[in-house]
């Protein structure tokens, strides 16, 4: 049964005192309850960026690329990928644009699959709707207290959501999306409210694209509107071009960035490369030190592939029974190298196109496998 949405509408409110009498009080229960319960771990979409079944909030100022990036996570999570440098709860993914239209689509996708070292028939897992030129509001002020009222389209929204139990749901934007006062508290939060009914309701993670506001730019923190749009979401990260002054010199860099996180230590930041159609980590060793270990671990990586492959034993990208930086840790030429190093080898090595997915095996059971190229 569907859970209701967290904000009923302005007549739940009013207080009828014909049935205060009869009220039962809150149920509540003691903390010492839970000792016997195992501590539930902590879920993300992106660890420490994106946290699952909540709302995220991306910032972006106009033309930076936040369609291009939320594109990208979309298609991570449909087929297992690393976004950002950073690996990607695998699922199926539902990208909702009001701002592009299908054909714009149609060619994002394909520069990302290519850059992924995918075909577009990789990802039957990846969801889309072109909202351009259509209405495309999902809720909007209505009644007594001008309250928000959910529109047809949000409630088409909660059915597909429903049906097809998607990991991630990506909406561009807030500004195409959103028919209240953007500086109105009360509509924002409420807003917010109705996205994180489809995270409890289904076990979705939202992430909503948003343009900054003026002030938001000036100060840096990418904000739009109210700051209640920043306090009812869980995460809030920004996409910004690098400039100093008024000048551009790299137009090409992009830093990502965590205005917040409820769950984890704000403001880290990533940086990133727009390179043939797709946002890139960019490489920046601190030293030449740490470039030279680098360097050797990702040496050490392609000659432990070469050799697996060359025994006919298959590894992935994926984590499970063959997940690659656990396995090569347990090889003697391994010599004290963590998962994690490997792990930062293999995105290296991905982005450098060294390495690559193929998918192996009959149509019925396909399964990924890193191959060098």
């Amino acid at each position: 049964m569907n859970q209701p949405h967290p904000f009923p509408p302005i007549e739940a409110y009013e207080r009828d005192l014909s049935v205060e009498a009869d009220v039962a009080p809150l149920k509540v229960r003691s903390a010492a309850t839970l000792q016997a319960k195992p501590i539930p771990p902590r879920e993300w979409v992106v660890e420490d960026w994106i946290p699952a079944k909540t709302v995220t909030i991306l910032n972006g100022d106009g033309a930076a690329g936040k369609s291009l990036l939320a594109l990208q996570l979309a298609i991570c999570a449909a087929s297992g990928g690393y976004w950002c440098g950073r690996e990607v709860q695998p699922g199926r993914s539902i990208f909702i644009s009001a701002e592009d239209d299908e054909d714009e689509l149609h060619r994002r996708l394909a520069d990302i699959a290519r850059g992924g070292n995918l075909s577009l028939s990789d990802l039957n897992e990846l969801l889309f709707r072109s909202l351009a030129g259509e209405d495309a509001i999902l809720a909007v002020a209505e009644g007594k207290g001008s309250m928000l009222k959910p529109t047809r389209l949000f409630h088409q929204l909660e059915k597909l959501i429903a049906a097809q139990r998607p990991t991630l749901v990506v909406l561009d934007t807030l500004a195409d999306m959103f028919g209240g006062d953007e500086i109105n508290r009360t509509h924002a939060r409420q807003f917010i409210g109705f996205l994180r009914g489809f995270c409890t309701s289904y076990g979705a993670t939202v992430v909503l694209l948003a343009h900054p506001s003026l002030s938001g730019m000036a100060s840096g923190n990418g904000s739009s509107g109210s700051t209640a749009w920043s306090n009812s979401s869980r995460s809030r990260l920004y996409l910004e071009r690098v400039k100093e002054g008024v000048d551009e010199p790299d137009p090409d860099l992009r830093i990502l960035s965590k205005k917040k996180i409820n769950y984890g230590r704000a403001g880290d930041q990533i940086k990133l490369r727009w390179i043939d159609g797709v946002f890139k980590p960019e490489s920046a060793p601190d030293s030449f030190v740490a470039m030279a270990a680098q360097n050797a671990t990702d040496r050490l990586f392609l000659d432990l592939l070469a050799q697996l492959s060359a025994q006919g034993r298959d590894v992935s990208d994926t984590r499970g029974a063959n997940y690659a930086p656990s396995i090569f840790t347990k090889d003697p030429r391994a010599n004290g190298t963590t998962s994690k190093g490997f792990e930062g080898a293999m995105m290296r090595l991905f982005a450098e196109g060294k390495i690559r997915i193929e998918m192996k095996g009959p149509p019925s059971k396909r399964r990924k496998s890193i191959v060098a190229t």
